[in-house]
């Protein structure tokens, strides 16, 4: 059932034109939804995309954005840790997850997946710190043993039933006991590396059974070691969109509602959006006008992260619900009006892993300025059919930026730190807390990228 049969409320219809929206978009005023539909659209006057306005909408993006940030592309050293696959969510876009029954002791399933001890977690960061990284990136699975911290652990066991009230069961019912999420985050702290994790969904999966606030668990994870909140679980922030996908997830408010309160206790943010699966353009922009008024409110969102689905070996695919993923031309104007809606979100990124490189340095020229992070490890993209998501050096990244006549910079998760890098290689990270500017991995220790083109 292919995007254009689902009966969805919203769809993309306007009383804009599109030549009034490109007119705004140029002076730099504020956007209306139909404004961003419209350009979106290239103009809902007409079907399909129209490559000439379309050049236009890419055009006043790549304007806006050198004039906000200059010719800088940046990047961060970072390593992605996640901790475990196990998840009962049910996402029909993800198949990083795995049913978390089958990772029972008693279980003969081959599930395929993994779960990491706290230790563990602390020997991969540790090793990647001494490395150079500067953060450590963690998004996992909601596995039933995960809870916050042991007072909570003891909350959800006290349920008359655990399993079927609050998704809990204790820890040696399984193969491998994550710990909690406090005791991931302390083991991931290591050596001053900044830590980020603890999306909405996982900080409302870490208070279940409760009555605490989205606020009170922040404050609890910032004192076991978190730096900083991944805005992902954001899907499309349009609840009749979310029925469809991910009916298991939280809603828009209760996402918009972690995302306050991680600002309140001093957490900053990124958010992101995942387009190009059930949803309709009216949706990406009421999903943008969201989250521009989270930053009216908040002022405390570093960069915005557009994620192409990627529709391989998920059941959105598998049960035809998409026949595909987005176009890269829809790529291409979803990160131009990213820029020109977002007016009060300084970065926006283009994530190589999802398009790849030479599709993400199109999209620097779109209106993007950051270029994600070397991610020593990349299990989410991979598992859903993606042929990206491998390691990237510094090297690298600086040999693409400059072919492009941009200037690599290195850059902390929250922008605050910079370095441009100058000079000839070989090249590494300074900002980590034990960087000196050797390369994160040695020649004979990465494979070669195999450069698969995105499924669209």
């Amino acid at each position: 059932m292919p995007r254009e049969r689902l009966d969805f409320d919203h769809g993309p219809e306007t009383d804009q034109s599109f030549e009034n929206a490109l007119a705004k978009a140029r002076a730099g005023d504020r956007l209306t939804v139909d404004d961003g539909v419209e350009l979106l659209t290239t103009g809902t006057d007409r079907e399909g995309i129209d490559p000439e306005r379309k050049e236009a909408v890419l055009q006043a993006a790549d304007r806006r954005r050198a004039d906000e940030v200059g010719a800088e592309v940046t990047f961060v050293a970072n390593l992605n840790n996640n901790v475990t696959t196990a998840c009962n969510t049910g996402c029909l876009f993800c198949n990083f997850k795995d049913a978390a029954g089958r990772f029972e002791a008693d279980s003969d399933a081959d599930h395929g997946g993994f779960t990491k001890t706290p230790a563990e977690s602390r020997r991969l960061v540790r090793d990647a710190v001494e490395r150079g990284i500067y953060e450590v990136t963690s998004v996992s699975g909601l596995h039933p043993a995960l809870a916050l911290d042991a007072e909570h652990r003891e909350v959800l066991a006290a349920a008359e039933n655990p399993a079927s009230e609050v998704n809990y069961k204790p820890p040696d019912r399984y193969e491998t006991d994550p710990g909690t999420y406090a005791e991931q985050l302390r083991a991931m702290s290591v050596d001053g590396v900044h830590v980020h994790s603890m999306t909405p969904e996982e900080a409302e999966h870490a208070k279940r059974g409760t009555d605490w606030t989205y606020e009170e668990v922040y404050r609890r994870l910032r004192e076991a070691g978190l730096d900083s909140v991944p805005g992902t679980a954001a899907e499309i922030l349009v609840d009749e969109v979310r029925e469809v996908i991910c009916p298991g997830k939280v809603g828009t408010d209760e996402w918009l509602r972690a995302m306050e309160a991680a600002a309140e206790v001093g957490l900053p943010t990124t958010a992101t959006i995942m387009y190009g699966h059930v949803e309709n353009e009216m949706h990406r922009v009421m999903h943008l006008q969201r989250i521009r008024d989270l930053q009216d409110r908040t002022g405390n969102v570093t960069e915005f992260v557009p994620l192409a689905f990627v529709h391989e070996h998920t059941p959105l695919y598998e049960r035809g619900l998409v026949d595909g993923g987005p176009a890269p031309a829809e790529d291409e104007l979803l990160i131009a009006v990213s820029r020109l809606f977002l007016d009060n979100v300084e970065h926006i990124q283009s994530s190589w892993v999802k398009y790849g490189d030479e599709r993400g340095l199109k999209m620097l020229s779109c209106g993007a300025d950051d270029f994600m992070g070397t991610i020593l490890s990349e299990e989410i993209t991979k598992r859903a059919g993606g042929g990206y998501g491998e390691f990237r050096s510094f090297d690298d990244y600086v040999e693409m930026i400059r072919a492009i006549g941009r200037v690599p910079v290195e850059r902390s998760t929250d922008y605050e730190q910079r370095r441009v890098i100058e000079g000839d290689g070989p090249h590494g990270p300074k900002l980590g807390p034990k960087a000196d500017g050797t390369p994160l991995l040695a020649a004979d220790e990465r494979e070669p990228m195999t450069d698969v083109g995105p499924g669209d």
